[in-house]
């Protein structure tokens, strides 16, 4: 099965990115339709511990939650997100490259109804969010690194 994944190589350090992703608080500032934050589990980004979110434009806005499934620092972070009726699983890798990284993001349907569309539509579907995603997670890690 061919898998699509975005990838991004940014001049950041793994730790630098692992920093971003590390504080709950600023999710929305990298994920493509999260618009706020209403909780952040003290223990982030831990196995289990969750964020508490809301998608969508005000005041149309939904809360959910995202929970994480793996976690090891500096490398990976697996995420059941939840976008009310559906969740998907979304895996960020860090590669280290030199004094930067690459980064690696897939998404793949968690529940129906989203399981019923096939892989390679799923990922060219949400291919272009997170290709954003990851520019704007690397434009955050990269803050302190260049203009």
């Amino acid at each position: 099965m061919v898998v699509i994944e975005a990838h991004r190589d940014t001049s950041a350090s793994a730790s630098d990115v692992w920093s971003v992703l590390a504080n709950g608080w600023l999710y929305p500032s990298w994920v493509v339709g999260a618009s706020r934050m209403r909780a952040v589990s003290a223990d982030w980004p831990a196995v289990g511990s969750r964020l508490h979110h809301s998608v969508g434009a005000w005041p149309a806005l939904i809360d959910d939650s995202t929970e994480v499934l793996f976690s090891e620092e500096n490398r990976e972070l697996r995420l059941l997100a939840q976008v009310t009726p559906t969740k998907a699983i979304v895996r960020l890798r860090l590669e280290p490259r030199g004094s930067g990284c690459h980064l690696q993001m897939s998404e793949v349907a968690a529940s129906a109804p989203l399981t019923w569309v096939p892989r390679m539509a799923q990922d060219l579907a949400v291919l272009p969010r997170n290709l954003e995603c990851l520019r704007r997670l690397s434009f955050l890690a990269e803050r302190n690194t260049k203009p």
